[in-house]
């Protein structure tokens, strides 16, 4: 009896997790299903799936802090990792929907991007009939307040940041198993579609969009019948907002902004910001919502490597001299500069690169921006020491990166044009500065190499010059 009672306690400590889940997973299904849902789309297959998995949680979450009333839910392609399910489902109380990928017929159109082959699965969002209403979202967009009168709007709804094309970033849609299947044989028959992702077959199939009227939710909150232009405010673009460094949209709530722009200045990415102020408002999101409990321990880990190795080349300050042991004719002279040359700026340039490279992509452009310059300095300082250069001029990029990033962060300009005048004028300012650096580092090799201190002839003994001994 004794040594039953430690075994049974043992059992209920061992099956306590899986009753839980258990629950959990009864009350999830007993709870309440919404009326309505706002949904976004993840799929594998690019380089950036990872970005876009922490875009769809960050929006995900700043819209339950929102207080939306309605079902968050992610069609998410089968290959979508299970760990990344598991975490949106039990984290982000969202609702994922798995589907196969739907084959897409455009992929051998002249101008068709590679980066967007799964886009139609933003066709499935016609298949989740359990709900009345369906807000289908891309993953770059920020919410400033609740949208949840779309749901009032008919069976098609979208905004028209082009004069003449509706944008898919965000729509609003009556769920019906016979427009789905409508649209796969859409697809099966290959309909014109200009630009081969859903954009382009979302624009073919409602064509008559831009004749609908504009969408005013009733104030009754019943749902309106047919399709809507819904207005501007619910899907700005991002460069509206960057010519006067505020928005003024007068046609409708300020309320979702967007980022269509180029692919690698997403908000998310750590070096959008200063360059597009906006980035800092998505990082503000990812605080309160998420955090950055992830890439916290990378950025750890970097950080005390580039201390380490600037330690380490302030004290063992290797010379080039220690590498060569023979004087050649003039010829050699001339090919061992070039060489010189060469190799210097090479290793320049991969102390720009690298770090760069090595950061989490998704980090608070704070944390991205220090670490940037810190990896930098410290590869710098191996350059300068292994070729003993001049530590100011080859400093000098680096420090007019890092003036360059005060000028755009600057918050008083008083609007967009402004601000790029200014930092067109410093770019003007230090151009000369940057030139005048190169040369002095062109001139340093030189000098490095006529040396006859630090390249003895072979056999010869030769006292440690003045400069020498300061390293």
């Amino acid at each position: 009896m004794g040594s039953g009672r430690p075994l049974g306690l043992l059992l209920a400590l061992l099956l306590a997790p899986v009753m839980a889940f258990v629950a959990a997973q009864e009350v999830a299904t007993t709870a309440p299903r919404r009326r309505n849902a706002y949904a976004a789309m993840m799929y594998m297959g690019t380089p950036r799936d990872y970005e876009f998995y922490v875009a769809t949680r960050v929006m995900m979450r700043s819209l339950a802090r929102l207080g939306v009333d309605a079902d968050l839910v992610v069609i998410a392609s089968v290959d979508v990792p299970k760990r990344w399910v598991q975490t949106l489902q039990e984290e982000d109380g969202v609702k994922v929907v798995s589907v196969e990928n739907l084959k897409n017929p455009y992929e051998n159109q002249g101008n068709f991007n590679t980066r967007f082959k799964l886009t139609l699965n933003k066709l499935y969002a016609w298949s989740l009939v359990s709900y009345d209403r369906v807000v289908m979202l891309d993953s770059d967009n920020i919410f400033l307040q609740r949208t949840d009168e779309l749901f009032q709007c008919g069976q098609f709804c979208a905004v028209f940041i082009n004069p003449c094309i509706f944008h898919t970033g965000l729509f609003v849609l009556q769920p019906s198993m016979k427009v789905f299947k409508d649209m796969l044989h859409e697809l099966e028959i290959v309909r014109d579609n200009p630009d081969g992702a859903d954009q382009g077959f979302l624009a073919s199939y409602f064509s008559d969009l831009l004749d609908q009227p504009m969408f005013h939710p009733p104030s009754n909150g019943t749902k309106l019948i047919g399709s809507y232009r819904l207005p501007l405010g619910y899907q700005m673009d991002a460069s509206y907002y960057y010519l006067k460094l505020r928005w003024s949209i007068p046609c409708g709530p300020n309320s979702v902004i967007t980022f269509p722009s180029a692919p690698w200045l997403k908000p998310w990415y750590w070096w959008s910001w200063p360059v597009l102020p906006l980035g800092l408002a998505w990082h503000e999101q990812r605080r309160e919502n998420l955090g950055y409990g992830s890439e916290l321990p990378v950025l750890l880990i970097q950080a005390v490597m580039y201390i380490g190795i600037i330690a380490i080349t302030r004290l063992a300050r290797p010379g080039l001299s220690k590498l060569c042991y023979n004087r050649r004719p003039e010829k050699s002279i001339t090919i061992l500069h070039t060489t010189l040359k060469i190799a210097a700026f090479w290793s320049i340039l991969a102390a720009y690169a690298v770090p760069f490279f090595l950061i989490p992509r998704t980090v608070h452009p704070l944390f991205g921006w220090s670490l940037y310059m810190l990896g930098v300095a410290s590869l710098l300082s191996i350059v300068i020491n292994v070729f003993l250069l001049p530590p100011l001029p080859v400093l000098t990029v680096l420090l007019g990166m890092l003036g360059s990033l005060f000028v755009m962060a600057f918050p008083w300009y008083s609007d967009g044009v402004v601000r790029a005048l200014v930092v067109f004028a410093y770019a003007f300012c230090c151009s000369p500065i940057v030139w005048s650096s190169l040369m002095k580092v062109i001139v340093s090799l030189q000098n490095l190499v006529e040396r006859d201190a630090f390249f003895p002839r072979l056999g010869e003994s030769t006292e440690m010059s003045e400069f020498n001994k300061l390293y």
